[in-house]
């Protein structure tokens, strides 16, 4: 059975940062690239970042580059994301996502449905 859990989430002023982890089961931990995506109401699920192995590979989405950095701890199998200059825009639900190593690059991990395993999301809610 695989699990993400994702915490760290929940209501921040504009201009604050905040810190996502994602606890991991899937094993092993190295064959997998972790991502995280976001969905807002009425909105389909956004790319936000992904990482390979080693750390040495990482993709962001065009509305978050500069201020989001993704990282991960394979002794921990855990993956974080670190927010900072929220915007009202960043509010929405986000999931930590695990894809197996297609061979095919981090980039192949930025589309929903490439993606194995999905966690249970969390708020971010980031208010004027």
């Amino acid at each position: 059975q695989v699990h993400l859990v994702e915490s760290g989430g929940g209501l921040v002023q504009a201009g604050a940062s905040l810190r996502l982890s994602c606890a991991a089961s899937v094993r092993p931990f190295s064959a997998y690239y972790m991502a995280w995506f976001r969905q807002a109401p009425g909105k389909e699920r956004e790319f936000v970042a992904a990482i390979n192995w080693r750390g040495n590979s990482i993709e962001y989405g065009d509305p978050v580059k500069g201020r989001f950095t993704i990282s991960r701890d394979n002794a921990g199998n855990t993956v974080y994301l670190q927010m900072t200059s929220l915007k009202p825009e960043d509010t929405a639900a986000y999931y930590c996502a695990a894809r197996l190593n297609s061979g095919q690059g981090v980039s192949d991990v930025a589309r929903a449905t490439a993606i194995d395993y999905w966690g249970q999301g969390i708020q971010v809610t980031v208010s004027l």
